[in-house]
This record gives structure tokens, sequence and C-alpha cells, in this order.
């Protein structure tokens, strides 16, 4: 009796039923009956397995809040199963647990288990700590590094600073920056803010009129004459991929590093914010706008062509930041984003 109640599979009514198109949703041709969860699994990587279209996964797993707290909790063990109905395909969540008392209609949680995330969360976790977009004059007013007891010019890991103008109340976590590049919409010329150049992590040995700061950890070099903020205690945040509630048409306006072609892994800042009803989870489709000559030599708009896709992860008023999810081709700089 004990193995069998070991082994039971508790469907836990967590039933997602497809809205009225969810026939035009399209599976994967290879796509499985079951799977299984393991370590390192993500949302998106599952919703790859089942879908081509992986963005669509709210759509298929169209969760009863009231019964689950956090739709989200997704563990390796879980399995996910593929089922045929009168109405076409739906997703059912199961859970194997070892004893039943609760209602099947109550979600166990599993303690000890880490919940698998929507994306890579190594990805994209340290620029969550980082304010990468500023208003023009923002790091005017910031603490300053003054330079080091032995007037070298440039500063790396190791290295004990001194810096003017820092408040004790903001705690011994800091971060030096750099003003950086306007980010401007290429489509109207408005400038949407500036980046802020990550260059290293600090911490106060000693506060004073000129404090004492030790580097931690540096990728830049820094000089004189550069600033601290406040580490912030953003943390990452599990949103499901989907696409935006709204019609979103923007571009890719700059690319973290510098580098002029982007791929996977990359990641892109966005021309459109929260002000045009972008948000955290969004997916947007990436489209190429190309050129070519007419045997008249008239130059021809070439219809917009996909190249990949991104999450939107991190999101200012006017400006959004993205990890590319998928790249079929090299993406650039200007290259159309939009709503899949």
């Amino acid at each position: 009796m004990r193995k069998s109640i070991i082994s039971m599979i508790l469907f836990v009514g967590l039933f997602f039923s497809l809205p009225a198109r969810a026939a035009d949703i399209e599976l994967q041709n290879d796509v499985p009956d079951r799977y299984v969860v393991v370590p390192g699994d993500t949302l998106w990587g599952i919703a790859s397995r089942f879908l081509k279209d992986p963005w669509l996964w709210p759509q298929i797993w169209d969760l009863n809040r009231e019964q689950v707290k956090d739709p989200h909790k997704i563990y390796p063990g879980d399995v996910i199963v593929l089922e045929k109905t009168p109405n076409g395909s739906r997703l059912r969540l199961a859970s194997e647990i070892a004893v039943i008392k609760l209602s099947p209609k109550v979600r166990a949680e599993k303690s000890g288990v880490t919940a698998i995330p929507s994306i890579p969360a190594a990805a994209i976790e340290p620029f969550l700590r980082r304010p990468l977009v500023i208003e023009k004059n923002d790091l005017a007013n910031a603490p300053l590094v003054l330079g080091t007891s032995d007037n070298r010019v440039i500063l790396n890991t190791g290295d004990i600073v001194y810096v003017r103008g820092l408040s004790k109340d903001k705690g011994s976590a800091w971060q030096f920056f750099r003003p950086g590049k306007a980010l401007t919409d290429p489509d109207d010329g408005q400038i949407l803010g500036y980046e802020a150049i990550y260059l290293a992590d600090a911490k106060v040995e000693k506060f004073a009129d000129i404090s004492a700061v030790s580097i931690i950890r540096s990728v830049e070099e820094i000089l004189k004459g550069d600033r601290l903020v406040p580490t912030p205690a953003t943390a990452f945040n599990n949103y499901a991929p989907h696409a935006p509630d709204k019609v979103i048409k923007g571009r890719i306006i700059s690319v973290y590093g510098g580098v002029t072609e982007i791929g996977r892994g990359s990641i892109v800042a966005l021309s459109k914010g929260a002000r045009d009803g972008l948000a955290a989870g969004n997916v947007l489709a990436v489209y190429r706008k190309s050129q070519t000559l007419s045997p008249e030599r008239e130059t021809v708009q070439l219809p917009d062509e996909r190249t990949g896709l991104v999450f939107v992860f991190q999101v200012f008023e006017k400006v959004a930041y993205a990890l590319v999810m998928q790249s079929m081709q090299p993406i650039k700089v200007l290259d159309a984003v939009q709503t899949p």
C-alpha cells in the first residue's frame, strides 16, 4: 500500500484550458506526451519543447489563481502532460507526492526544492542590480572619486580609493559608474535617457568627510571623477514569458558591451518602456529592415524579415532592457522589435 501511495501521481486540479483561438497555437512536430522537469530547466525551455511559439505559454497555462498562489512554481520532478481533448490539446501539471493529506484542489509545496526560473537567471541577474538608465544630470551630485594616496590614475580590483560625499545611512555597499551615451529614439530623435556605465562594486571601509572605499570587483578601470551610487536590492523576478497586452513597435537602440552584431544571450536596450505599455516578461519579435537596388537603380524597401526573439527583463519609463532568446540571423542595432 505504501509503495502505491509513494508512486501515486496526484493531478492537482491545474487544468489549463485553451482560449478560443487555441487551435491556432502550433505544437512542435516531435512534441512529447509527457515531460519530467529537471534541474536547470526554464519555463522558456519547457515551452519550447511543446510550442513553436514559446511566448504563447500563458495561453495554455491559464492557472486558477485562487488555488495556486504563485503560477510560476514549477519544480524539478513535476510532470507536464499533453492531453488530447475534443477542443484540441491542453497541458496539465502533475505532481508526485509521498503522502496525500491535502484536498485534490490544493497544490502541495516542495520544501527544499527551488522552482525553475522563467529564463536563465544568471544571464540577467547582474543587470538587475544596476541602474542602467539615468537622466542627464543624475550622477552630477553623486559621491565623487577623488583618487588614491599614491596618486595613481587607473584603479582596479583591490585598490583603496577615496571618495567625497558618501552617506552612511545608505549602507556600505556601493557601485562605481560613469555617465554614458545618450539613448535616442531613431524614429523621432527624442532622447530617452542616458546609459549608466557600470564599472565596479565597492565596499566602504570607513565613513568620513572623505571616505575610504575598497574596490571589490571591477569590470572596467576606474578613474578620478567617476561616481558612486548605492547598490540596489533588486532581485530576480520570475516572470512567465508572454506577449505584450497591446501592440508595441520599437527599435533596438543599444547593445550592452558596444558590439555591432547581436546574438543569443546578448543584452539590448529598446526604444520603448513602461509608458508605452511594455512590462517585464514581455516577449518581442525582432525584424530586420533592409533595402535593395532595383534594376532601375531605385532604392526599394524590402519586407521586414523576422530574425529573433527578445525577453524583456527590466523596464524603465522610456527604455527597456531585454535578453536575446532566439537569433536566426545576426541582429543589429536599429532592427525593429514588435509584438509577435
